[in-house]
């Protein structure tokens, strides 16, 4: 990464975040627009928590999924402001982070957060 121009700074999440965020959004759509598929009986104490969460608060899973989703667009669409307060013109990283960012989320935006450009400095 030190060849890389900082207008074209871009940075993969980790695999865990990848992995983490993509199995608890697949287990919590599936929850909400297939719970009759779901083999909670199999599933234990998370199987039976589940089932009792469908059969007793599905209205507030429904909208808290979609409150989900609505703060990865937000996120996404904060990424754009952060790259361009941080000077990354590039088309291509700039579409990199905001496609990252909405499907990672926070995993994806604390590390551009975290990104500082180096300052040039003014000689005297």
């Amino acid at each position: 990464m030190g060849s890389q121009s900082p207008s074209a700074y871009f940075k993969r999440t980790s695999l865990f975040w990848m992995v983490a965020v993509t199995a608890t959004f697949g287990c919590f759509t599936v929850v909400i627009f297939w719970p009759q598929n779901i083999p909670y009986k199999h599933l234990g104490v998370i199987g039976s928590f589940l089932e009792y969460q469908v059969n007793n608060y599905y209205p507030y899973l429904y909208a808290g999924y979609r409150f989900a989703w609505f703060l990865h667009v937000l996120e996404a669409l904060y990424s754009i402001k952060l790259c361009s307060d941080k000077r990354i013109t590039s088309s291509s990283a700039r579409l990199k982070w905001l496609v990252q960012t909405f499907l990672f989320g926070f995993a994806s935006l604390q590390l551009l957060i975290s990104y500082m450009p180096q300052q040039h400095s003014k000689s005297k």
